[in-house]
């Protein structure tokens, strides 16, 4: 009697059914992890965004009047690839609200990075840093015209 190797029909169906099974949770943790990334991507771009805004207020001795092209800030990020977030610089007033009647007359300014609604970061949530360094970041504000408001308190965690 001859003996053969190999797997029959059913063994390698029970395998195919644990890795898709396994598949069907480990994905949605997947795409969590890759939008966590992306939004941490943008957290560090907003961060070298003050930087440049610093680097201007220094060579300029002021940031009133400054436009975002002044102070060579773009409005879509990542740079390379397809935009994930809308980036807009706000000026605000002296008690900290957004100074639309005069969108260029402060030193006081919020950077609001806002997911774009065909992008993989759509409902993630707005992303927010002002002037002093405070940030923050709540999940699913991106439908909301209004993002979170940084506080000396709140941070890019969402708590």
């Amino acid at each position: 009697m001859v003996r053969k190797n190999g797997f029959t029909l059913v063994e390698l169906m029970i395998v195919v059914a644990i890795v898709g099974i396994l598949a069907a949770f480990a994905y949605p943790s997947y795409l969590q992890y890759v939008k966590k990334t992306k939004r941490t991507d943008m957290q560090a771009n907003m961060l070298q965004v003050a930087a440049q805004i610093q680097r201007f207020k220094i060579a300029n001795f002021k940031v009133t009047g400054a436009t975002m092209t002044d102070i060579g800030i773009k409005t879509t990020y990542p740079i390379q690839g397809n935009p994930l977030y809308m980036l807009e610089l706000q000026w605000l007033d002296d008690s900290g609200v957004i100074d639309t009647s005069s969108p260029l007359g402060s030193e006081r300014w919020l950077l609001v990075a806002t997911p774009i609604a065909t992008s993989t970061q759509h409902l993630d949530g707005h992303i927010a840093l002002n002037y002093k360094g405070e940030r923050c970041w709540t999940v699913g504000t991106d439908n909301s015209s209004t993002a979170c408001t940084p506080s000396a308190t709140s941070n890019w965690d969402g708590k």
